[in-house]
């Protein structure tokens, strides 16, 4: 039997539980799982390296030549990468497809290169063609971004008319080898891609505890450490959240088992994201409890820099929380011993609150969420691994299985409503026309200028041009992405210097030198687009070497036609069709305004009585919204920006609607209780808490409207003032003298509430907003 104390082992480091009985490989897995989730990038690489070595094994076989190895080998990756679809028969399909299209640019481009005028105007529609097919989806952009490539190809190796033949034969080689290792040999279908996403998620959510359990332990010169790697690991949590949410639909069988998982997955980022919450105000060194202090009867903050110790409550909590984390980490297959069982009954039993240990408050309320991840690590395990052993089930954990169990069956029965459909831009408004059509006047502005700098590789500047509009929506994100490519061909023009002048003649040592670049090109690209330009200009200088063009004035002009096609794009941005950065991040903005105040508003409205909605897709709308506000303001934060005061008040301004956010969640996660609970009821003196907040939200969101109707240049109607006043917990009831009793629906989202309250006016300077009169802010003191 397995001895309870393998759960509950001393230790520090990473919660304190020694792994050591665990097989090295499952610890080396557990880490790469949690360090690229799902293995996506590790799989892209795979798929893509495998595709060019088996194309140039088949065409070496065949004594091709080493252009057209290079061109298969180019085809290759292109055909590899190209395609996005996430199920196998759209991925077949398009593959199929973008054989004629990579045939059909390779012949233009070999027979045009001898009339520049018309290649040159043939390749400006091309690119116009290629921008504006993303319109339709996965498919229209893989065929578009294949056509541009080849055609791309052609011009690099320097395909003639008379040599097309043999050029088609390797191009037809390298499809045909994408296909065999896509569908035969790094097989990857959808239900694998959510498995090792689930099993992501599931190691992040335990190094998440892990690190929670550090900053329980820290020393007060170590809390700062501490909390940074707490906040590093709940934003890596978050990320492996959303990719699974992503990957729900292709990789389950029905749409009831995909909202359930999506459900389990979001219960437990939220209830860790709480707990690490609860255990800073454990640990902060000046707690003060802001939703009990117009009380009478509210006791007095506590200074302090550790931990209150009471006996041996403080020991309880390190033990629980090493075994919380183990909990989720181990399979469920080793969990069949009843020292596993006893452990989660006793985690369980911290929901009632008659087991809660004796102690500060601050601390019991650790172990009150200590209980509430338990029941979200249960939820999630039966919803990923399936029913499991009840024989030794406590009534705590019993109770926590039914409410679960009354959960899956209302997920079961409930009809996804229909979202409303946005109203689609039409015209020059459309993004992919507006993208086409920038692209198409810089990538003329490129050949211009790259035709002064070199007639022989001109084409340089047009793919620097293309790439920087690549996954961008607005003028300051061109610019970054400009810059980053520029940063990364220079550091790769200096690394394939030195490469070429080692690899020399070896043509397959600079091959196997060609495909390591590729493979970390692909792996670094979701994390460095500065550190993939660097991968893919050091392999572009070996593949120079293995064309015998290789020379240190080709690569200093790879630098001037990158930094040409970099300013090409950066001006079509600006002064065709612009989107501005600030207009972008309003848009943004106002999206997380709306989606802030429907999940505050509906989760109130259900903590207060109302009608059961689907919060949690609600909260996971706001996520997704503020990932796409945060991704906008990188252009305002990054460290080139020259407007210091913009980059502080936006990282200021994200980082008040992230606090907003984790308290909406945490409301959300706590109204969804509240129909299948036998021991949380509803409170309907609520809704008055949750008026002020909503009211505010609508001043904040007809501020930025105002704005950016009119430029931003100010608000196009009358001034609205936020509202201020008494603590939140006061408006519950006037004659109340006592703090909201432990346990209750109040007492655990008022908490919430207020600090929402606090983020939402917080958010008014910033915007501009007029702030509370002075007699509120009066009444409010």
């Amino acid at each position: 039997m397995l001895d309870v104390r393998i759960l509950v082992g001393n230790g520090r480091k990473y919660g304190g539980v020694r792994d050591a009985a665990r097989p090295v490989w499952s610890r080396v897995l557990d880490r790469l799982s949690a360090s690229d989730p799902g293995l996506l990038r590790l799989m892209a690489g795979l798929r893509t390296v495998g595709s060019i070595g088996l194309t140039l094994a088949v065409l070496a076989s065949f004594g091709a030549t080493v252009p057209h190895l290079v061109g298969g080998a180019m085809a290759a990756m292109v055909s590899t990468f190209a395609i996005r679809e996430k199920e196998r028969r759209p991925q077949a399909i398009t593959l199929a497809l973008g054989l004629p299209v990579a045939l059909a640019a390779v012949t233009l481009a070999s027979l045009l290169q001898r009339y520049v005028v018309a290649g040159d105007l043939f390749f400006l529609l091309l690119i116009f063609a290629a921008v504006y097919s993303r319109r339709f989806g996965d498919r229209g952009t893989a065929l578009g971004l294949i056509g541009f490539q080849l055609y791309f190809v052609s011009l690099f190796v320097g395909a003639t008319p008379t040599a097309l033949p043999s050029l088609y034969a390797a191009v037809a080689t390298a499809f045909a080898c994408s296909a065999v290792v896509r569908f035969g040999v790094v097989r990857d279908t959808p239900e694998q891609v959510l498995r090792r996403l689930r099993g992501a998620f599931r190691a992040r959510l335990a190094q998440l505890i892990a690190a929670q359990l550090d900053l329980l332990d820290a020393a007060p010169d170590e809390l700062d450490a501490a909390l940074d790697d707490v906040r590093r690991h709940t934003a890596r949590l978050h990320e492996s959240a959303m990719l699974v949410q992503g990957r729900l639909e292709q990789g389950t069988d029905d749409q009831a088992t995909a909202a359930l998982v999506q459900r389990r997955i979001a219960e437990a980022e939220i209830a860790a994201e709480r707990l690490g919450v609860l255990l800073l105000s454990a640990r902060s060194a000046e707690r003060a409890d802001t939703l009990a202090l117009h009380l009478p009867n509210a006791p007095a903050p506590a200074p302090g820099n550790r931990l209150p110790a009471r006996g041996d409550v403080t020991q309880t909590l390190r033990r629980d929380l090493r075994a919380l984390r183990l909990l989720m980490a181990r399979p469920v297959a080793a969990d069949r011993h009843s020292s596993v069982a006893h452990v989660r009954n006793r985690l369980l039993g911290y929901r009632d609150e008659d087991n809660v240990p004796a102690g500060p408050p601050a601390v019991q309320d650790v172990f009150r969420g200590i209980g509430e991840a338990a029941k979200a690590v249960l939820g999630l395990r039966l919803a990923l691994d399936g029913p499991q052993d009840e024989s030794d089930d406590t009534a705590a954990t019993t109770r926590s299985r039914e409410e679960l169990d009354a959960e899956d069956a209302a997920i079961a029965g409930a009809e996804r409503e229909a979202e409303d459909e946005e109203e689609e831009a039409r015209g020059l408004k459309r993004p992919t026309t507006r993208a086409a059509v920038q692209v198409a006047v810089g990538s003329a502005l490129a050949i211009a200028g790259g035709e002064f700098l070199s007639s022989q590789r001109w084409y340089w500047a047009v793919l620097t041009c293309w790439v920087v509009f690549l996954n961008t929506a607005s003028t300051g994100e061109i610019l970054v992405k400009g810059y980053r490519r520029v940063l990364g061909t220079v550091c790769g023009v200096v690394a394939g210097a030195g490469l070429a002048g080692l690899v020399g003649n070896h043509t397959w040592t600079a091959f196997a030198l060609v495909l390591l670049f590729i493979f970390a090109m692909f792996y670094t690209a979701p994390l460095s687009y500065a550190l993939m330009s660097f991968f893919v200009t050091a392999m572009l200088g070996l593949l120079y070497t293995l064309l015998h063009t290789y020379s240190l004035s080709v690569l200093v002009l790879r630098i001037e036609e990158t930094v040409l096609g970099a300013v090409c794009g950066i001006v079509a941005a600006a002064l065709v069709l612009p989107v501005q950065t600030d207009r972008r991040t309003d848009e943004l903005l106002a999206t997380v305004l709306v989606r802030l105040a429907d999940v505050s508003e509906a989760a109130v409205e259900q903590l207060s009585g109302g009608p059961a909605v689907d919060l949690l897709d609600q909260a996971r709308d706001l996520d997704k919204a503020l990932d796409d506000l945060r991704a906008s303001t990188k252009p305002l934060t990054h460290p080139i920006t020259p407007l210091r005061g913009r980059r502080q008040t936006a990282r200021y301004l994200v980082a008040l609607l992230e606090t907003c956010a984790y308290h909406a969640r945490s409301l959300a996660a706590t109204a969804e209780l509240v129909p299948f609970s036998r021991t949380i009821a509803a409170d309907p003196r609520l809704k008055l808490a949750g008026r002020r907040i909503s009211h505010n939200i609508d001043v904040l969101l007809a501020q930025v409207r105002d704005e950016r109707a009119v430029g931003g240049e100010g608000g196009g109607g009358a001034p609205r003032e936020m509202e201020s006043g008494p603590s939140l917990a006061s408006l519950l009831d006037p004659g109340e003298t006592r703090a909201p009793r432990p346990g209750s629906v109040t007492h655990r989202v008022l908490r919430h509430l207020q600090r929402l309250d606090e983020g939402v006016l917080g958010l008014a300077r910033p915007l501009g907003v007029p702030g509370p009169t002075t007699a509120e802010r009066g009444a409010r003191r």
